[in-house]
């Protein structure tokens, strides 16, 4: 159900949530935002797919391919999310939900929410009053909950920018 979580350990819980939106749960433009942004996460993974393609062909670094394949991976898997999860499941607010239901899922096509679970609250107490603007205030440390295709993208982007001098060439950029 929404919201029922499973601890692990103290700092791992796995954690049921629907993401409405973007990353953080971020939302804008009601039903054609999110239109707007699932159309986009499809163009975006077709530019996506289409670069790893072409790196490949070319023979590109084996470290850009994939981490170009882990970001596209993850993006794809958002949006498959997005795209099916409304109409094969039904509302999982105050009760289980249930796959392919009668009378069918909870949203049209491309306008499902992407589930998230992954919870690692580290830390969780007040900081210290000297810290500037957050100083006497409760902290968690690590707060958002994601899932494994949000962790691909991460880790895709991590990998690019620890190690673009070994992927990217002058010549790349002429």
């Amino acid at each position: 159900m929404l919201g029922e979580e499973v601890r692990v350990t103290d700092w791992f819980i796995i954690h049921f949530t629907e993401n409405n939106g973007m990353a953080f749960g971020k939302e804008f433009g009601g039903k054609m935002g999110k239109l707007f942004l699932s159309l986009f996460r499809i163009v975006a993974v077709t530019g996506i797919f289409y670069w790893m393609h072409k790196t490949i062909k070319s023979k590109g670094s084996q470290i850009l391919i994939y981490s170009i394949a882990l970001i596209f991976a993850g993006a794809l898997g958002n949006i498959l999310d997005s795209l099916i999860y409304g109409v094969v499941f039904d509302d999982s607010l105050n009760q289980v939900s249930t796959f392919m239901p009668e009378a069918g899922g909870y949203a049209p096509m491309l306008f499902g929410k992407v589930v998230d679970m992954l919870y690692f609250p580290m830390w969780k107490g007040f900081l210290p009053e000297w810290i500037p603007l957050w100083g006497g205030d409760y902290f968690i440390f690590f707060q958002p909950i994601f899932n494994l295709a949000d962790a691909a993208i991460s880790l895709g982007v991590i990998i690019m920018l620890l190690f673009q001098k070994q992927m990217f060439t002058e010549e790349d950029f002429d």
